[in-house]
């Protein structure tokens, strides 16, 4: 199952799964891209927003009739403003910790009966969270997103101390800057000309496809492999502040005389 899979990093992991041989189920709130999905793909479309308790239980009501969950990928998440601590709105600080962080306990809490049955006749089961950067490196007016990914890391950290002993693997995937069309969009108030500044100079940021292909390949690793955390950034991005703007160059070697 994989959250999030009406754009961006839910749906392309939910399109190249499907073409690496897994039956998927598709979840996010938007039902048409999901009903086009569904066509284009053979994925599963079910509706759901996962900050609604009665959707959690309807989804893993409708999966338990539909046989065990192998695989939970849980990439639905969001940010929402750029504001200093000082200036940030409570509630887009609740949105943020609705969608990163209760959404992910919610589904853990409502989905590990089903994955546990998957583990019980397969000899293994994954629950996959996608976090970010931000969650290991705060900046300035990231408060609010830095707070709620670090949040959601802390939680897959906990998940699987909580797990030892059982053949279900806790894996993070973090990456850095990732191009999709609407994440930074939706975080800048749509804001398009601000959207694309922040990727100006970039050479080649990450791509939903860059990240889906990282989930599919910690996915299909032996059983007994667990990635704990990966972290991956684009190659112009070293660090969470240290961003190259402009083309990627070799710089001269020093003269050894």
């Amino acid at each position: 199952m994989v959250t999030g899979a009406s754009s961006g990093i839910g749906e392309a992991t939910a399109r190249l799964l499907r073409t690496r041989g897994w039956d998927v189920v598709a979840v996010a709130r938007r039902a048409d891209r999901l009903e086009q999905l569904e066509i284009e793909t053979g994925a599963v479309a079910f509706a759901a927003d996962l900050t609604n308790q009665t959707d959690v239980d309807a989804l893993a009501d409708w999966l338990s009739s539909s046989g065990p969950v192998h695989a939970l990928v849980q990439v639905a998440g969001g940010a929402r403003g750029t504001d200093r601590v000082e200036d940030g709105r409570a509630e887009d600080w609740q949105w943020m910790f609705d969608v990163n962080v209760l959404s992910a306990q919610r589904l853990v809490a409502a989905l590990l009966p089903q994955l546990r049955e998957a583990a019980a006749s397969t000899g293994h089961a994954d629950t996959l969270f996608v976090t970010s950067t931000a969650a290991e490196s705060p900046y300035p007016g990231g408060a609010g997103y830095n707070a709620t990914k670090a949040g959601e890391a802390m939680l897959a950290h906990v998940l699987r101390l909580e797990l030892n002993g059982e053949p279900i693997r806790v894996i993070e995937v973090a990456p850095g800057m990732v191009y999709t069309p609407e994440f930074t969009l939706n975080r800048l108030a749509g804001d398009q000309n601000a959207a694309e500044r922040v990727y100006e100079g970039v050479e080649n940021p990450l791509v939903a496809e860059d990240v889906a292909d990282v989930i599919a390949y910690a996915l299909n690793a032996p059983g007994h492999v667990n990635l704990d955390l990966i972290t991956m950034r684009p190659v112009a991005q070293s660090a969470q502040h240290l961003l190259a703007r402009g083309p990627l160059t070799v710089r001269p070697s020093a003269d050894p005389a």
